[in-house]
C-alpha cells in the first residue's frame, strides 16, 4: 500500500494514502464502519490507471484523529474539508457501506464537490426499521474508536427522514452496486435509491453479499471502470 499521509481539515488531522498519476482525475474512497483506507488494498491497483486515488481514513478509524464525536454529518463534512483542502473537487466518489452513506449525503449537501458518485450497498435506513443494539466492544486493542459505532447505532434507530428526500438533490450520475440475497442489507432499499437519485442505476454482484469489492473484486471493478470511464 500507499505511504499513510495526513492533512488538517477543521478540527481533526485526516489520513490518507494516494496512488496514480498526479495529473489524473481524482476518486476518493471511502470505507465502512469500522475499517480505514487499507480495506481497498484489492482494487485500487486498476483504479489507479486511469484516476489519482485517494483512500481516506474517517474520522475515528485508523491513522486519523479519535476525537470521540461521531455523525454522518461529520464525516460528511470531514470529506468536503478534505475535497477542499486538497483541491480535489470535483471528484469522484467511491463509497462502501458508512462510506457509501457519507458519500451520498454529501453530493446531496455540495453537489460542486462531486462528479460522479459510486455507493457500494448502502441504504440509509427508514423509520420503522428494528431497533439495533450496541454490543460490547471486542476485547484487545481497539481497531477503531467504538464511540463511531455507537453514534451509527443511534442515528440508525432514528434516522432523519430527510435522507431519503435528499436523493432527489444528487446531481452527479450515480452507480448503486448492490450484493444480492447473501448481503444483510434489504436488496429493495438499493433498487429505491437508485431509482430515486435523478441520474441513478443500480448492479447487482449476485452472490458477492456486502462485500462486493472484497469478495467479487473483479466484478466490481469492471462496473465502476465502466462507469467512471464510460466508452464512446
Amino acid at each position: 500500500m500507499s505511504d499513510v499521509q495526513k492533512v488538517q481539515v477543521g478540527d481533526v488531522r485526516l489520513a490518507y494514502r494516494c496512488w496514480g498519476e498526479a495529473d489524473a482525475p481524482p476518486a476518493v474512497l471511502l470505507h465502512c464502519l469500522g475499517e480505514d483506507g487499507e480495506d481497498w488494498r484489492g482494487v485500487v491497483g486498476q483504479l489507479a490507471t486511469t484516476h489519482r486515488v485517494y483512500a481516506l481514513d474517517l474520522r475515528g478509524h485508523g491513522h486519523s484523529d479519535w476525537p470521540g464525536a461521531y455523525s454522518f454529518e461529520g464525516w460528511r463534512d470531514d470529506v468536503a474539508g478534505f475535497l477542499q483542502e486538497m483541491r480535489l473537487g470535483p471528484a469522484a466518489l467511491i463509497g462502501h457501506s458508512l462510506g457509501a452513506i457519507v458519500a451520498v449525503l454529501l453530493a446531496a449537501d455540495r453537489p460542486d464537490l462531486v462528479e460522479r458518485l459510486v455507493l457500494e450497498e448502502a441504504a440509509p435506513p427508514r423509520q420503522g426499521d428494528p431497533a439495533q443494539e450496541v454490543p460490547a466492544p471486542p476485547p484487545g486493542p481497539p481497531a477503531f474508536d467504538w464511540q463511531a459505532k455507537v453514534a451509527v447505532v443511534a442515528q440508525r434507530n432514528a434516522p432523519d427522514p430527510a435522507w431519503w428526500g435528499g436523493l432527489a438533490k444528487v446531481a452527479a450520475p450515480t452507480l448503486v452496486i448492490a450484493g444480492g440475497p447473501a448481503s444483510h442489507l434489504p436488496q429493495q432499499q438499493l433498487q429505491d435509491m437508485a431509482e430515486r437519485i435523478p441520474d441513478g442505476r443500480l448492479v447487482t454482484v449476485e452472490g458477492a453479499g456486502h462485500l462486493v469489492h472484497e469478495e467479487r473484486p473483479l466484478e466490481f471493478l469492471d462496473a465502476v471502470r465502466q462507469f467512471l470511464v464510460p466508452g464512446p
